[in-house]
């Protein structure tokens, strides 16, 4: 077992704990709060995935919600939530899904109750399946429809083609309509073991006498077999590439920047993220002052550096004026370029570095985000930071390491576009690919 406290001031501190099935808990009990979240996490998403089953760990997600043996019917889960006021939801990323409740501190076992039975005891009635693929069909047409979303879908094709990494998480609506339900219960039994899994309990955790128990008893089914790897990632990107989606649209979506970095390079990430902050993090940062403050070109612009386990990157995204689409490319280039030229100084250094602190601080103040905090790092990296030792790092960071990162990473053979608008031809967008 483990214990770190990270906050005295505050009481946050975590308990780390091994069930006898393998199943790892994290117990983070925070005082000042009424509310208990209760996260299952497991360590599968879409790139775990095979073309003949694209979308398989998202469709499983929404089934997850269709009825257990103790609960038949999807009303029999959200009902008992609903009456205490609760939350409940879940997620799917590429490499994690996630299942979880937010309740009053008093129900702490009935979210336990309810999470596990869900992600262990489902029953995948035949009519729900049929019925959720609709479901699902619409939730791919929905973001079809929203450009600011599917220039997200169309920047990891870029990144990545045609691979796990390069999918949509949401699947193709060909692959969702024909996926059997054998399909589905293997892949569920496979991949949502306790080697896989995590259960975190964050929160007021003074109405359960003895929490590491109560999870065991409802965890203790678990399955104990190891479940399918993901394949590592294939990068072949060897010159700069554009990827334009032709749309009637009323506004051009982008988004523009370089492949780079991953969670387990922190040498790489965490200048990233600083660089990242610099570029478009906020709202007097290079990006938001040159595109919409001094030429009114966009209502959103910004920047983001992204990480998974083995792949990462740092992109601008904007949406600007159709007639504009080009210059507003190029003025996101001209920053790039004075990035890797080392064109900052130690004020805007630092200012990044105190927005990433102060955002991390303002980002852990619910139970929800302490729950997914620690149970991210731990399925995703095999360790936890406390939030006093990521600040540490990124103070660390000097300002060699992070003109170092820019030249290495802000290179013209990295370079991407995704694009989304009135545009037939790639080649014009192609040739401005250069810094």
């Amino acid at each position: 077992m483990e214990e770190i406290s990270w906050n005295n001031k505050l009481n946050h501190m975590y308990t780390k704990h091994i069930l006898p099935n393998g199943l790892r808990v994290i117990l983070a009990p925070m005082a000042n709060t009424e509310t208990i979240t209760a996260l299952f996490l497991v360590g599968t998403g879409s790139k775990y995935e095979t073309k003949n089953i694209s979308g398989i760990s998202h469709f499983l997600e929404h089934l997850a919600f269709k009825g257990t043996k103790k609960r038949p019917r999807p009303k029999d889960i959200t009902l008992e939530i609903d009456a205490v006021g609760g939350e409940i939801n879940a997620f799917t990323s590429q490499e994690h899904t996630g299942y979880y409740i937010k309740a009053n501190f008093a129900h702490a076992e009935l979210a336990l109750d309810i999470i596990s039975d869900i992600a262990l005891n489902s029953v995948f009635p035949t009519a729900e399946i049929e019925k959720e693929r609709g479901v699902i069909i619409e939730e791919i047409n929905m973001y079809e429809d929203l450009p600011m979303q599917k220039v997200a879908m169309l920047w990891d094709e870029i990144l990545y083609g045609n691979q796990p990494a390069g999918w949509p998480i949401l699947g193709q609506k060909e692959i969702i309509k024909n996926m059997a339900r054998p399909e589905i219960i293997n892949y569920w039994q496979n991949q949502y073991n306790a080697k896989n899994g995590l259960v975190i309990l964050a929160g007021n955790l003074s109405k359960i006498k003895e929490p590491k128990k109560i999870v065991e008893k409802y965890f203790k089914n678990i399955n104990r077999d190891n479940g399918q790897k993901k394949l590592p990632v294939k990068e072949k990107q060897q010159a700069p590439q554009a990827l334009i989606f032709q749309k009637e649209t009323d506004q051009t979506h982008l988004i523009i920047g370089f492949k780079g970095g991953s969670l387990q390079n922190e040498a790489t990430r965490r200048p990233l993220n600083i660089l990242s902050a610099m570029l478009g993090g906020y709202m007097s940062s290079r990006l938001v002052q040159e595109i919409r403050e001094k030429r009114g070109l966009a209502y959103y612009v910004g920047s983001v550096a992204s990480f998974t386990t083995d792949t990462g990157f740092i992109a601008a995204r904007a949406g600007v004026p159709n007639n504009k689409a080009k210059e507003a490319v190029n003025l996101i280039l001209k920053e790039f370029k004075k990035i890797k030229e080392g064109k900052f100084n130690a004020k805007e250094i630092n200012m990044a570095k105190n927005n990433l602190i102060g955002q991390l601080s303002l980002n852990l103040e619910s139970s929800d985000a302490i729950a997914g905090f620690l149970g991210e790092q731990e399925l995703l990296q095999n360790k936890i930071l406390t939030p006093e030792q990521i600040f540490g790092k990124i103070k660390a960071i000097e300002e060699t390491e992070l003109k170092q990162t820019a030249k290495k990473i802000f290179a013209s053979q990295k370079l991407n576009l995704a694009l989304i608008g009135p545009f037939k031809e790639k080649e014009e967008f192609k040739k401005l690919l250069k810094i």
